[in-house]
Order: C-alpha cells, then sequence, then structure tokens
C-alpha cells in the first residue's frame, strides 16, 4: 500500500467499526439517567478547569508565543479572553487536569472527561451547538475511550503510558467528530490521524508536563476531527495495522479486539468504573484515603492513638504514589503515605493540604514515619477490580484496626456525590477566579447544561472580567 492508497469504509476496521456506532448515536438512544450523569462529569470538569487556570502549567502556555494570540469563538476558562478552538482546547484542556482533580475510570485507567470537555465546549461556541448536542458528543467519547480500554488494559496501564492521553485521543476524536457532524468515512479516517497522535508517558507524572498530555490531547483529537472534515487522509486500519496503535503500544497478545466490541449494539450508557474525585489528589491513592476516613468515622481514631499504619494497595496503584518523602505539594498529590496520613491527622483531604508547605506538616511527618507501605498479597494484578487499597491501623493499646476495599474508583454512579457535595467542590475550585456569589450562578446555570439552546449564548454568560 502507498501513502496514498485509503482503504474503503467497507475494509472491517476498529475505526471503520466505531465510526459507523459513532455516527448512529442520537440523543433518542441515549438513557436519561446516563445524560444526567454526564452533566454532572461536565460540570464537575469545568470546576477543576477554573481551579487549574491560573496554575503556572496554564499560564505558561498562555505566555508562549504563538498561543492565544489570535482572537477566536472560544471562551478561555476563568478569564473574557476568547481564541481559537485549537488554542482554548489545549489551554482548557491543560487546565483541567492542572490539579488533578478532574474524574477517573478504572477501565480506562486515567481521566476520561478532562480531554474532552475543553474541545467539545470550543466546537459548541463555534458552531453554535446545543446543550444536548455537546452531552451527547461527550458521551460518545466516553464510550470510544472505555471500549479501546476494554481492549489494551492493563497492559498498556502497566507498560507506562498515560491513558488519559493515550487513550484519551480516540474519545476525544470521537466526541469533536460527532459534535462537528462527520459522516462515517470522515470520523474513521479522524480516529486513524488520532492513532498517530496518541502521546504520553508516566515518566512524567508529578511535572507540568502530565496535565499538558490532556492539553495536547484536547487540542490534536480536535484538530483531527478538523482535518478529516477538510479531506485530510489516514489509514483507517492504523489501530489494528501490523505497525500500528495496538501492535507499537501494547506488542503481540498484549490487547484483545474482542473485549472493545463486547455488547456493541447496546445503547450508550457511561462505564460503571466512571467516578468522580472527592480528594484533589491522584486517584490511585483515593482507595486507602477513604478506608482511612472510615476508620476515623467508625472506629473514632485520631492520630495521637497510632502506633503503625500499614497501606496494601493493588499493585498497580504502588509505581507512581510510593512516595514516602514528598518534597513539594504536587509530589504530595502522588504519594500514597502523605494523603493517607493527612486523611487521619485531620479527618479530610482538601486542596488546601497539597499548597505553600502544608506537605511538611510535621504531624503527618510523624505518621508517615510509622507507614509501612506494600503490595497487596491477594489483589489480582490483571483484573475488573483494580482500585483496591486495605489499610491498617495498630494502636497504642494495641488493638489492630482495618478497612479494606477491593475496588473504588472514585464517586460514581452507584455511589454518587450529592447535589451540595458537587456544589461545595466546585465552588471549591472555581473560587479561584470567580466571585462567591459568581460562583453559584455558574454552578446553576451548567447543572442544566442539557437545556442549553445554544451554547455560545452560555458562554457569554460564562466570561470572567
Amino acid at each position: 500500500m502507498n501513502d496514498h492508497s485509503i482503504p474503503t469504509l467497507q475494509d472491517p476496521s476498529i475505526a471503520a467499526r466505531l465510526a459507523d456506532k459513532i455516527c448512529r448515536t442520537t440523543a433518542a438512544q441515549v438513557t436519561p439517567e446516563a445524560l444526567q450523569w454526564a452533566v454532572t462529569a461536565v460540570v464537575d470538569t469545568l470546576g477543576v478547569t477554573y481551579l487549574g487556570a491560573p496554575e503556572p502549567c496554564t499560564t505558561l502556555l498562555l505566555d508562549t508565543p504563538g498561543i492565544g494570540e489570535a482572537p477566536g469563538p472560544a471562551l478561555i476558562f476563568g478569564t473574557a479572553r476568547r481564541v481559537s478552538m485549537l488554542d482554548a482546547a489545549l489551554v482548557n484542556g491543560t487546565a483541567a487536569h492542572a490539579l488533578d482533580y478532574d474524574d477517573v475510570s478504572g477501565t480506562v485507567g486515567g481521566h476520561p472527561s478532562a480531554p474532552m470537555v475543553a474541545p467539545l465546549f470550543a466546537v459548541a461556541e463555534a458552531e453554535h451547538r446545543s446543550g444536548l448536542d455537546l452531552m451527547v458528543a461527550f458521551m460518545v467519547g466516553v464510550e470510544v475511550q472505555h471500549r479501546i480500554g476494554r481492549g489494551v488494559n492493563f497492559h498498556h496501564y502497566t507498560k507506562g503510558w498515560h491513558p488519559t492521553a493515550t487513550l484519551g485521543i480516540f474519545g476525544t476524536t470521537a466526541a469533536a467528530a460527532h459534535l462537528l457532524r462527520l459522516d462515517r468515512q470522515q470520523v474513521a479516517v479522524a480516529l486513524a490521524i488520532a492513532a498517530s497522535f496518541a502521546a504520553g508517558i508516566k515518566a512524567n507524572f508529578g511535572t507540568m508536563t502530565k496535565p499538558l498530555h490532556v492539553g495536547h490531547t484536547a487540542r490534536s483529537g480536535l484538530l483531527a476531527a478538523l482535518l478529516a472534515q477538510r479531506g485530510y487522509t489516514s489509514n483507517p486500519a492504523a489501530i489494528e495495522h501490523k505497525q500500528g496503535f495496538l501492535e507499537v503500544f501494547n506488542g503481540r497478545d498484549n490487547y484483545d479486539i474482542d473485549k472493545m466490541f463486547t455488547d456493541f449494539d447496546a445503547p450508550i450508557g457511561l462505564d460503571p468504573s466512571l467516578g468522580l474525585k472527592q480528594f484533589p489528589c491522584c486517584g490511585s491513592t483515593h482507595p486507602a484515603i477513604t478506608m482511612m476516613l472510615r476508620l476515623v468515622k467508625e472506629e473514632g481514631i485520631s492520630a495521637v492513638d497510632a502506633a503503625k499504619i500499614e497501606i496494601l494497595a493493588q499493585r498497580n496503584r504502588l509505581p507512581h504514589t510510593n512516595n514516602p518523602d514528598p518534597r513539594s505539594g504536587l509530589e504530595a498529590k502522588f504519594s500514597i503515605q502523605y494523603t493517607t496520613a493527612r486523611a487521619l491527622a485531620d479527618g479530610a483531604v482538601r486542596l488546601e493540604h497539597f499548597e505553600g508547605k502544608a506537605h511538611m506538616d510535621t504531624r503527618v511527618r510523624a505518621l508517615m514515619a510509622i507507614t509501612d507501605t506494600r503490595e497487596h498479597p491477594d489483589m489480582p494484578v490483571d483484573g475488573p477490580n483494580e482500585f483496591g487499597s486495605e489499610v491498617i491501623v495498630t494502636m497504642r493499646d494495641g488493638r489492630r484496626l482495618s478497612r479494606r476495599v477491593d475496588n473504588l474508583v472514585g464517586r460514581g454512579p452507584d455511589n454518587p456525590m450529592t447535589l451540595e457535595e458537587l456544589r461545595e467542590k466546585f465552588t471549591d475550585c472555581a473560587q479561584r477566579v470567580v466571585s462567591p456569589s459568581q460562583c453559584d450562578a455558574f454552578f446553576e446555570s451548567l447543572m442544566c447544561l442539557g437545556t442549553v439552546d445554544d451554547i455560545a449564548t452560555l458562554s457569554r454568560s460564562l466570561e470572567v472580567h
């Protein structure tokens, strides 16, 4: 095959099969429960985008020559500034993941919403799409990410790829393509372009480059869709090609295409592993935090009572969180020792616990000094339950108290955050750049996102002057 010989859509490629479902999906095929959960996920993502807007990883992007210089239709959240769709996707996408507070998915092994919300808003503003249009496109993107995730994880995650980026690119491209109303051939081409745009390694966790992965993915997914819309070419078999995405990223015998298409004709829903982050730190620390908080609440223990702490985590939770001596707030977000000790010391894990010199708190450091962290001996290494931890606290009086959870990925549909918890998180995040009175107005408007006639109109009400 030469560079200009492109398979037709009749070829049974992965991209073509996904394109068919993407293009067939309408609002009528989306369950009301999935729609409401999707609105919640998008609003949560916008909240953490406001939180990340003043962070250096975001402001440095805006200070980089060539980025955000040309005016356009798309809002940079937390400002009144409007730029091109691609620049808004890059900057807002980076902001969405700046504080690692965005939603998570065990199936994806990362954060499915952050790469998608920024480009979808940019397209919806430019094309005057409705809130329902945006939400259906969002759910299409979630579906595509999870289908590919089922086929490549958890080898893909363990190998060192950052799935938020390397799998998120396919969801972002699918979502943008749906909102742009591309035809089947164009969608297949866009997904194949996305296979070449996939990038992101876990070696850069704990640095500004991690959220940049998300901004890059947001921009690249939108770019793939825009290029396909204009007639760009690619090989629709690029995902399963012998030198394509699956072989290069996972390797022979380390993926399962059949798993991607299980129940393929089922209505679009949301994967049960999708959950909002209740704590502003790496999702892999959340099972241990939650178990410690249960001990605090149910057993009434306090930091002064603890003689020893044991954290037994599912093996895949440890490579990027086993950090017994974090030297910055950012490193503390990826320290299972710090976050679990903080839960015991304060009965909560909040944004303020990762700011300034909070990570050097002597009370928390004392608890970390008596903490032993290791792999759990009987939590499966490769299976559906990947987010598990057991926390054991030996008390000074000799009692040994423990709590265990085998799979806890954020606050999902089976264990949702209440409306007030959502509002509290949104306000805690958005008030970094939005006045308290505006926070409440923004939250109320955004929770009605599914009924908005024109996102461009809503966007004007979200400007921060």
